[in-house]
């Protein structure tokens, strides 16, 4: 836990720092809402989650040259619960085109997620923490009176994770990617300084069921992610 806490002040601090120097537009926000989580063929575990996350414009977009607006950012998940919930820290940037009241981007992401351990058959078994390249399309909307109500999706399918030692002393195989996913959509109201938006995100990973770095399956993942949340506009 205190290393989920290190995160997230290097996070806050990383926005509060950036965004004035940098951006000529941010957010910053705080969600709270709940994650159901299931490996492999035990039971699916919900909890309480926590979460903070931000993104600002580098580079604003230049209609002469038609450089898009190139943005950064990140999050950091914190569940109640890290014996049956992962840790999740992730940043990502990339261009995003805007057309009327359409935008349309991709971000380049790295994630690092701390899977939680889970007891099977009175056995400890200590899954390795994952990290992800993600390259999500991402597409906004912004609608009503002074366009103030907007809708955001955002998805792709998972490339194979790196895994990384959590600790344990007999290390498994590597488990291999058989396919895997995630969808995202949120949905809000930008009240000028702050806005108030409702996020749900699906997360999948199936690895191969035959491979020593699997065993019973307990690395299959399947996570439901849900979440409203306040944050601020500069």
């Amino acid at each position: 836990m205190k290393r989920c806490k290190t995160h997230l002040v290097c996070v806050c601090l990383f926005f509060l720092a950036a965004v004035p120097l940098y951006a000529q537009r941010g957010t910053l926000g705080v969600d709270l809402g709940e994650t159901t989580d299931k490996f492999g063929a035990l039971p699916s575990s919900t909890g309480p989650v926590f979460m903070v996350e931000g993104q600002f414009t580098v580079l604003k977009a230049n209609e002469k040259t038609g450089r898009p607006n190139i943005v950064a950012g990140g999050d950091i998940r914190v569940p109640t619960d890290t014996g049956k919930h992962s840790n999740e820290f992730a940043i990502f940037g990339g261009p995003e085109f805007q057309y009327h009241n359409f935008t349309f981007g991709v971000h380049a992401q790295v994630r690092k997620i701390y899977q939680p351990s889970s007891i099977v058959d009175n056995q400890f078994f200590v899954r390795d923490k994952m990290e992800l390249v993600e390259l999500p399309i991402v597409v906004k909307y912004v609608f009503g009176p002074d366009k103030h109500y907007f809708v955001e999706a955002q998805g792709v399918p998972e490339f194979s994770p790196r895994f990384l030692s959590n600790g344990q002393l007999n290390t498994l195989p590597k488990p291999i990617l058989d396919h895997g996913y995630f969808v995202r959509a949120s949905a809000g109201y930008n009240f000028g300084k702050w806005y108030a938006k409702a996020t749900y995100e699906t997360r999948y990973f199936k690895f191969v069921s035959d491979n020593l770095g699997n065993p019973n399956g307990l690395y299959n993942w399947k996570s439901n992610f849900l979440t409203g949340g306040v944050g601020f506009v500069f």
